[in-house]
């Protein structure tokens, strides 16, 4: 016999009339501005009632393959304590746009590989999984779920079942959950963007239940996009007083997609020819004194450290940027355009004549890691050419060389005793307080 299991939160968190339903969603869909045309398999969305989140619970889930069969929904519990993670018995949920059926066939390998339970109990009265299911219905014709709700537990099982389950292009995975809680506007807005950084940098050291309820399924999610070189691209954020007004206290929310890459790489195969424009126009701008405007995507609300080049007839003309993150890319990289056009002590500012002739290059860096050596032999052979770009300092000298200076100087030793003149050392220093640091970068270069 066939167990259906009735709505828990119709009428409350969402609609329980069908075309009012409908209605509601179809607005998400009109206001969704933030779509990427990449298409993920994972994603982070809110759970709180629709009227509130379920714009950004639309943008999130819109961004899951189309071709996925099954969805995985990772949820908090709320309601009900409970150990470990709970299944449900029933064999397919419904709400007012109809029923959709559960994967009890991958329920049950939860249950003998991962020690999950059944337990309706806790499930019943628990939104966290279902405020997600109407949209899920409204985006996909013919897909299972399988509902996944988290008590007290450790993150590495979430990680283990993506682990296992990501490699079947079939399966879509839900990471369900809100942000801070009940905080003013302001305050709520501060700590969920630190949440936002800590979930795209990829470290959660610090990472406490206040920031996020599902901050065991935000783990999970991170620690795999880590283990695998992926990256959290920022799709959303915002709190309930987008709603309600009320900025007194506040529930936040944000939702993010999983990218099977580096996010710079991400940036330069979506985005290229808008990083090039917008140093374009800040350049222009700079003689007008108009406003630049540029509609991006949030990915460039993310940290980010890139440089600006600037040339003409093929000689450099200007170059300044960031080693690390430290502001939004968007804001890093319209600072270096100005900077690099007028604030490079190398060179004369540029003239409004010379625009015509300026070609633009923007590099995209990564984070900085420490490399470990024993002697500057040991150093040498750890670099890798056309790869690294490599930071050097010794107390107060220091300086850095993007790894398109391999091209001038495809040798190891002349690549850092030239850095080293850079730092302001003699090519022959060397010393135990000597660093080293390598980083990674795209390089976008106006065509």
């Amino acid at each position: 016999m066939t167990k259906i299991k009735e709505p828990s939160v119709a009428g409350s968190f969402y609609p329980d009339d069908a075309g009012a339903l409908k209605a509601l969603i179809s607005s998400f869909a009109e206001k969704n501005k933030n779509e990427y045309k990449y298409k993920t398999r994972a994603v982070i969305v809110p759970h709180a009632g629709l009227i509130y989140s379920g714009r950004l619970a639309y943008e999130g889930i819109s961004q899951l393959d189309g071709k996925v069969k099954n969805i995985f929904i990772f949820a908090p519990a709320h309601r009900v304590g409970f150990e470990g993670i709970a299944l449900s018995s029933f064999d397919k949920w419904k709400t007012p746009l109809g029923v959709i059926d559960v994967n009890q066939d991958i329920c049950k390998e939860l249950s003998e590989k991962y020690g999950a339970n059944v337990n309706d109990a806790a499930i019943a009265p628990e939104h966290s999984i279902e405020i997600e299911l109407p949209v899920i219905q409204s985006l996909f014709d013919d897909v299972k779920i399988v509902p996944v709700l988290i008590g007290r537990a450790d993150f590495e099982v979430v990680f283990a079942i993506l682990n296992e389950y990501y490699s079947d292009a079939e399966n879509g995975f839900v990471i369900s959950s809100d942000l801070s809680h009940f905080l003013s506007d302001k305050d709520a807005r501060k700590l969920d963007e630190k949440t936002a950084q800590m979930i795209e940098v990829g470290d959660l050291r610090d990472f406490m239940y206040k920031q996020a309820c599902g901050a065991l399924g935000i783990a999970g999610l991170v620690a795999f996009a880590n283990k695998n070189g992926y990256s959290l691209i920022r799709i959303d954020m915002t709190n309930s007083s987008e709603a309600t007004g009320d900025k007194s206290s506040v529930v936040g929310y944000g939702c993010w997609f999983l990218y099977e890459g580096n996010k710079n790489a991400f940036i330069e195969k979506y985005y290229r020819d808008m990083v090039v424009d917008t140093v374009k126009s800040v350049l222009r701008a700079s003689f007008t004194d108009e406003e630049i405007s540029v509609d991006y995507p949030q990915v460039f609300d993310e940290p980010g450290a890139c440089f600006v080049t600037l040339e003409k007839g093929g000689q450099l003309r200007g170059c300044i940027g960031s080693i690390i993150a430290h502001q939004p890319l968007f804001s890093d990289l319209v600072g270096h355009a100005k900077d690099a056009a007028f604030n490079d002590y190398r060179f004369e500012q540029v003239t409004e004549d010379e625009l015509k002739d300026i070609k633009v290059s923007i590099s995209l860096l990564t984070e900085p890691r420490k490399i470990e050596f024993t002697d500057e032999e040991d150093l040498l052979n750890k670099m890798v050419p056309n790869v690294d770009g490599i930071i050097i300092n010794d107390g107060p000298y220091q300086a850095v060389y993007l790894p398109v200076v391999w091209e001038q100087l495809p040798d190891k030793r002349e690549f850092l005793n030239s850095l080293k003149r850079k730092a302001g050392l003699p090519p022959n220093h060397f010393s135990k307080t000597f660093e080293a640091y390598r980083f990674e970068s795209i390089y976008i270069k106006e065509s």
